[in-house]
């Protein structure tokens, strides 16, 4: 072919012009044109719009909380707050091989560690949106017409599309299930810390019950000595017969106390035989007194600051608003134009002996205008959305933690004021105690002064034993609030961090 045109002189020049383009072609070049040249009117137009930027992470705004209300209740510096095996305090060998029963047996444990590797093969399969894919196929197709003999096809092809991340938007998600990795870590720990302190608990409420249960028994064979004392005394018309009735009842109802606590002590020694992954009844609990076993631990101390960076439902539930703020980055992103790029080759043959004689070849490089999508538009939204709910787990978990550490303080404070009244008081019984006895040689009082005085005695004790329990399971508690055996975590970017799974060394 060829075309005619004028200079600036207006002279007409014949030129001729390899031109590969029909009328036809050149007028649908010419609408691919217009087509391209409003379309990228509207780009322009939604771009001033919309905001590709991914959001910068920043913590959550909380109340502020400079120092706790209890500060009498510490009595160890915030440097020695926390340490590794923090319930060897407790000074039981039992008790620490208890917890490392607990720790390899317990399925909740199992659970929360099969999680953390879920999350960390999830960190591959989120980075593989960014490798392409490979498919090949071979096939044989079989055709027969009437008339016709049977005719045969082989096919061999392959394919390869690749959505190449020109923007970062599958690394976005990445650091998103970085962060989601973290955060499961850190739920194992939260679970980590509750295991312990249920198991210490559960063991100190059984060495509890078996020193209940001891006094208990000493008591209602001191009231059976009792009872045949007033049946003396009765048979002898020193006193009436209701008072013997009345010894009677007190000793059904010792008996029946006295069962309860056995009763009491079965079910917590099934309850810690789960705990550490045995079945309940099969494992059993040498008995015990838990003022002889176990001694009272200094009680652990921690700035609040130190609070958030510390205890592990706090870290899980920051990293979480973290992954809400790079899946806001990613769905942002996903706005952005996408090159893809698709790859085929393959072969096909009537005989197999010919099938990679020849072969075919295509490529296709596509672009993708993803924020024209509505879909895409409202998934920002909805991320948007997604990470105030983030955000507002974050304060009311950081609230509800401020709140569980200064209930444990307020608890321990008062329990060992407390304990320094029963100690005045079971001492003081003491004293009377012994003078009882002494009178009751003189024939200055009776024996049922005696007897009285030993049950307040005895109530005392118990009251005593009590209090040592409860601040016991408190101490635990305020290890577990303050994020007991873990250091401080910073949550930043999970953008460079190698995933690595929870280990029990790890844990100690």
């Amino acid at each position: 072919m060829h075309s005619v045109w004028r200079d600036q002189r207006g002279s007409s020049r014949e030129t001729i012009v390899p031109c590969l383009l029909t009328p036809s072609v050149a007028r649908a070049a010419r609408a691919t044109l217009r087509r391209c040249l409003l379309t990228g009117a509207c780009l322009l137009a939604l771009g001033g719009c919309a905001d590709f930027r991914p959001p910068v992470y920043q913590r959550p705004e909380t109340p502020a909380k400079p120092d706790w209300s209890r500060q009498g209740s510490i009595t160890v510096s915030p440097a020695d707050t926390i340490v590794p095996n923090w319930w060897q305090a407790f000074g039981d060998t039992y008790l620490d091989g208890l917890v490392d029963k607990a720790i390899a047996g317990n399925y909740d444990i199992k659970v929360l560690a099969a999680r953390i590797k879920v999350a960390g093969a999830q960190i591959a399969e989120v980075r593989a949106g960014a490798l392409p894919v490979f498919d090949v196929g071979a096939g044989v197709s079989f055709d027969k017409s009437t008339g016709q003999s049977l005719s045969r096809t082989y096919n061999l092809g392959t394919q390869v599309n690749w959505d190449i991340d020109i923007w970062g938007k599958v690394e976005k998600g990445v650091q998103a299930q970085k962060a989601e990795f973290n955060a499961t870590e850190a739920d194992w720990r939260a679970g980590y810390l509750t295991l312990v302190s249920a198991v210490s608990t559960t063991y100190f409420q059984i060495l509890q019950l078996d020193e209940q249960a001891e006094q208990q028994a000493q008591t209602l064979a001191r009231n059976k000595d009792i009872l045949a004392t007033y049946r003396a005394m009765f048979q002898n018309g020193l006193i009436p017969q209701v008072r013997v009735m009345q010894q009677q009842a007190e000793i059904n109802r010792l008996t029946k106390d006295l069962l309860e606590l056995r009763r009491g002590r079965d079910i917590s020694e099934n309850a810690l035989g789960t705990l550490v992954g045995v079945p309940a009844g099969v494992f059993k609990v040498p008995s015990g007194r838990l003022q002889e076993r176990v001694q009272l631990p200094p009680v652990p101390a921690g700035l609040p600051s130190q609070l958030l960076s510390r205890r592990p439902d706090i870290v899980a539930a920051e990293y979480r608003v973290l992954e809400s703020y790079d899946l806001v980055g990613q769905a942002r992103l996903a706005q952005l134009p996408s090159l893809s790029l698709t790859g085929r080759g393959g072969t096909s043959s009537f005989a197999l002996t010919d099938l990679l004689k020849s072969f075919t070849f295509g490529f296709m490089p596509s672009i993708n205008l993803p924020m024209l999508d509505p879909g895409v538009r409202a998934r920002v939204k909805t991320s948007e959305a997604q990470t105030k709910v983030a955000e507002s787990e974050y304060g009311r978990t950081v609230i509800t933690a401020f709140e569980e550490v200064e209930n444990a303080l307020v608890n321990v404070e008062a329990h060992k004021k407390q304990r320094v009244e029963l100690q005045q008081q079971v001492a003081q019984l003491r004293v009377v105690s012994a003078q009882i006895e002494a009178q009751l040689k003189e024939g200055v009082v009776s024996q049922l002064d005696v007897f009285e005085t030993e049950r307040s005695l005895l109530s005392a004790q118990l009251d005593l034993l009590a209090n040592h329990q409860q601040i016991l399971a408190d101490t635990v508690t305020l290890y577990k609030a303050l994020g007991g055996g873990w250091p401080s975590v910073d949550v930043a970017n999970a953008a460079k961090e190698v995933p690595r799974q929870v280990s029990q060394q790890d844990a100690k």
